[in-house]
């Protein structure tokens, strides 16, 4: 689903539109809500009513790691990337962990 498309999904289906955009955290930039309601609104149909919290969790295990750097085990993190295939996040931060760092500085 392109950016267009996720547009155009939120205005052809205003139920899913106004049940996801109840999702949006509040310490949660535009740019963050964004691409996080593109990876809900791709998933949404295998996770429908009685794992919308699963989802949700999903969702923030995936920005997290994309927004924060945070990193989770392997399989969890396998499972989300796969989750938010062709997600494409404009002006990603970077991260590293300290071990790259100290490789760089050796």
């Amino acid at each position: 689903m392109a950016r267009d498309d996720v547009e155009d999904f939120l205005k052809q289906n205003r139920d899913s539109a106004d049940l996801v955009e109840k999702f949006q955290s509040i310490s949660e930039s535009e740019k963050q809500w964004k691409f996080r309601r593109e990876f809900i609104l791709r998933n949404l149909s295998e996770f429908q009513d009685t794992n919308i919290d699963h989802l949700l969790s999903l969702s923030m295990v995936w920005a997290n790691h994309v927004f924060l750097g945070c990193r989770y085990s392997q399989d969890l993190m396998e499972k989300v990337k796969e989750m938010a295939e062709d997600i494409e996040v404009e002006d990603a931060p970077v991260f590293k962990t300290r071990d790259e760092i100290m490789k760089q500085r050796s």
